[in-house]
């Protein structure tokens, strides 16, 4: 046994060991971090379908279903005509008999007029004879009687012309009365023909259709709703955003800074759809803090199928790129904000470092004078300050 020891020298130091690890290449440069959060779809052209006036379907359109699509203009319902056409009817006989009495009215003035120009002349040959009886009276050659009797006929001749003039300022009137009368008639004809095209429901834009019920034989009252179509191509989806996560989407002015936005539809898709930033919500719900971003999505092929108002979705944000940074997995970075640097002779130094963002399973960091180094970036129990690495590039 003492052999044994001498041999092996009981005073020889123990061989360093040396721990193999994973090192990357610190490149500074612009880094965009990603903001990943959820959102909802909303439509962003909707349309409640409501009849305008009551009554009792006679048709319903094949496409007027739930799911499928209706395009513009498209005649969805027709209620039954009948009342409709009944008063349209009335309305044009009105119209016509207001416009007879307004040409009868016409014609009374025209009437009047020559019935006051005889009136008036009738006064002025009264007045002649009046005037010669005078004359007779004065050179003796007349009585006072027929002066009398030509003075009376003179005044019944003013009375005359009196009840003509206003007989011409009735008819005048009349004229006047009739014209409204036209114009009432006109605005009633206007609002039957509209009574009637109301019968029918039109869809006012193209896209699906959802919540209908309605079947040939329902009644129907004013106003009700009988359905809704939804846009299935103007999407939003809106995200709520803390207040710092906001910030980092704010221009220098404060105004929201555009820029494109991917979004991952729910339920094991893998496609990726692509939007816009396009707004802020006006105000902040009770209960709720933060900021309200919404996202214009793009038309794609399939957006209509892989988003449905309601959908939650998740969206990845670009933000403004940060100079100076690179990115590194978050194993990279220990508990107390520090890297373990490859320094001389493959030893490590542990140096601190500021994280600037952290995204998923990896940290955005300023690089700073740490350019050119080599890191380690996967931190382990045995590894650490100047311990002796052999490094995995």
């Amino acid at each position: 046994m003492r052999a044994s020891l001498g041999d092996d020298g009981p005073g020889r130091a123990p061989q360093e060991r040396v721990v193999a690890a994973n090192v990357t290449l610190l490149a500074p440069g612009p880094i965009a971090p990603q903001m990943t959060a959820f959102g909802k779809v909303e439509a962003r052209r909707t349309l409640d379908l409501r009849l305008k006036t009551s009554g009792t379907v006679v048709f319903v359109a094949d496409s007027f279903r739930n799911g499928l699509t209706v395009t513009e203009g498209e005649v969805l319902v027709r209620l039954d005509p009948a009342p409709a056409t009944e008063a349209l009817a009335l309305a044009r006989a009105g119209l016509t008999e207001a416009r007879a009495a307004a040409d009868e009215a016409a014609a009374a003035v025209l009437l009047a007029q020559d019935d006051l120009a005889a009136a008036e002349a009738q006064a002025v040959l009264r007045r002649q004879a009046l005037t010669r009886q005078a004359d007779l009276a004065a050179r003796g050659a007349g009585s006072a009687q027929a002066v009398e009797t030509a003075e009376l006929a003179v005044s019944s001749a003013d009375q005359a012309v009196l009840s003509r003039r206003q007989a011409l300022a009735s008819a005048k009137a009349r004229v006047d009365q009739t014209a409204v009368a036209v114009t009432r008639a006109e605005i009633a004809l206007t609002e039957a023909d509209r009574a009637l095209a109301d019968t029918e429901l039109r869809a006012g834009l193209a896209g699906r259709v959802d919540g209908v019920t309605l079947v040939p034989g329902a009644v129907v009252s004013a106003n009700e709703a009988v359905g809704r179509i939804v846009d299935p191509l103007a999407l939003d989806v809106a995200v709520r955003l803390s207040t710092a996560q906001f910030g980092t989407l704010l221009a220098p002015d404060g105004s929201l800074r555009g820029g494109a936005v991917a979004i991952l539809p729910s339920g094991g898709s893998t496609t990726r759809l692509t939007g816009q930033l396009d707004r802020v919500g006006a105000a902040v719900a009770e209960g709720q803090t933060g900021r309200l971003v919404y996202v214009a999505v793009e038309a794609a092929p399939g957006v209509e199928t892989l988003l449905q108002p309601g959908d939650f979705v998740t969206v990845s944000i670009d933000e403004a790129p940060l100079p100076d940074a690179a990115i590194l997995p978050a194993t990279a970075v220990g508990s107390n904000g520090t890297l373990l640097a490859l320094g001389a002779d493959d030893r490590l130094e542990e140096l601190p470092v500021q994280v600037l963002r952290r995204q998923g399973d990896d940290v955005i960091i300023a690089v700073g004078p740490l350019a050119g180094r080599e890191v380690v970036t996967e931190r382990s129990a045995f590894l650490g300050d100047g311990i002796r690495i052999r490094p995995i590039r």
